[in-house]
């Protein structure tokens, strides 16, 4: 089955917690601490595998999460960092986060990956605390938590060559005379559901990839037919072969049909329409074909080749034309440098570190990095709780709740947990 959009929920791997710890040995009777640091948890990673043309274990698997690194121990032991898990992807995946709608990577080289969401940092254990005025602190932090995105994974396929047209215009005949590939081909609108690639071979040695895109009706670039499904896979060729059936033997006008794809491709992207382009002419064995291509070539000023696919005639031709094209086409990126994640230097989702809002009788707190802090610290310590305080407290959240009105005794909420508001 051929699936090229998914939608997955990520989770990459909470840290470690760091240790409190003291030494504790014969004859050092006040040992200090040896509490150690908490491992990563594991990062989650898109990998190509270029055995794979398709997203269908993805949409098996709406969530995937990293594992915990391991909890740091005495003896200023470093727990063990999780092992990264590691998601394989088609050449030509596209990831795009979907709370910001920035792509996080297109991945179209055999040899790309790419980390998507970074393991968290291991809690530091209480040797990490040690200063000039407290030699044996009782602290240490819960590990960071993973990262936690829904991406939007998309495959378009990489091809050099892609076949587009109307129903029934030959475009599966055409691949199967022209590669290895076995689409399959019947007399009936929409045989062809899904994309069909083939290694294409010319007479002296150049080899390239030709797709047959299916699909294609007049309002395909809005929904109609199967056209919005595949179209996304024309952005990728570098060159558009556009298929017309010129017998008109299903009483259709070949230039009209011309006419039809052309505007769904520039409706669906102003640079598809500026492709190289050339037309193929089929079914010339049929007598009407003849006639019509003499009309034809009146209204168009494209390069066009005359062809019928089913007796294999003048198929030759057309490859040594797409091998001549390709030569002195440049690669043109689909997607602008603006619209990656790694090219916007603002943050993301929110631009203070917290919101304060009230909510019946609670003071309700949030906000990524309050939430991360909070998560981290080891309420268990009393250290641990009077350095959460002190956070807090640099922060601005002290004097922002006595600003908004805050009285002793008010609740404040960070997640699902209540504190009584002291001034």
């Amino acid at each position: 089955m051929f699936i090229d959009e998914v939608v997955i929920k990520i989770i990459s791997g909470k840290g470690g917690d760091g240790c409190t710890s003291f030494r504790r040995e014969k004859y050092v009777p006040e040992g200090g601490p040896n509490g150690g640091n908490g491992g990563r948890g594991s990062n989650i990673i898109f990998r190509v595998d270029e055995g794979l043309n398709t997203l269908l274990d993805l949409r098996f698997h709406s969530l995937i999460k990293g594992e915990k690194g391991e909890n740091g121990s005495g003896k200023n032991m470093t727990g063990k960092t999780a092992e990264d898990i590691i998601v394989r992807v088609p050449q030509g995946t596209t990831v795009t986060d979907n709370e910001t709608g920035l792509i996080i990577a297109d991945l179209t080289l055999k040899s790309d990956e790419v980390i998507v969401a970074y393991g968290g940092r291991g809690g530091r254990g209480n040797t990490a605390f040690v200063s000039a005025t407290n030699t044996a602190p009782d602290i240490s932090e819960h590990g960071e938590p993973g990262e936690e995105k829904e991406l939007k994974i998309e495959l378009k396929l990489l091809a050099d060559v892609g076949l587009v047209g109307l129903p029934s215009v030959g475009k599966s005949t055409i691949l199967s005379k022209i590669s290895k590939a076995r689409p399959k081909i019947a007399e009936y609108h929409f045989t062809t559901l899904s994309p069909n690639l083939g290694v294409v071979s010319t007479k002296d040695n150049r080899t390239f990839v030709v797709a047959d895109l299916p699909g294609l009706i007049e309002g395909a670039s809005k929904g109609d037919g199967l056209g919005d499904k595949f179209l996304k896979h024309i952005e990728r060729t570098k060159i558009i072969a556009h298929i017309i059936d010129m017998s008109g033997i299903e009483g259709r006008n070949p230039y009209d049909d011309y006419v039809v794809i052309n505007n769904e491709l520039k409706e669906y992207s102003e640079k598809l329409s500026k492709k190289p382009q050339i037309v193929i002419a089929n079914k010339m064995d049929i007598e009407s074909s003849k006639e019509n291509l003499i009309e034809f070539k009146k209204l168009v000023n494209v390069p066009i080749y005359e062809i019928s696919a089913i007796n294999s005639e003048g198929l030759d031709k057309v490859l040594m034309k797409f091998a001549d094209m390709l030569e002195n086409v440049e690669d043109d990126p689909i997607y602008k440098e603006s619209e990656f994640e790694s090219h916007v230097l603002y943050k993301f989702k929110k631009e203070r570190p917290y919101t304060i809002t009230k909510d019946g009788n609670a003071w309700i707190i949030r906000g990524d990095e309050i939430e991360k802090l909070f998560k981290m610290t080891k309420f268990s310590s009393n250290d641990a709780t009077v350095r959460f305080a002190k956070k807090l407290k640099s922060m601005g959240i002290d004097d922002k709740l006595k600003e908004l009105g805050a009285t002793d005794g008010d609740v404040v909420r960070i997640l699902s947990y209540e504190f009584t508001y002291v001034e």
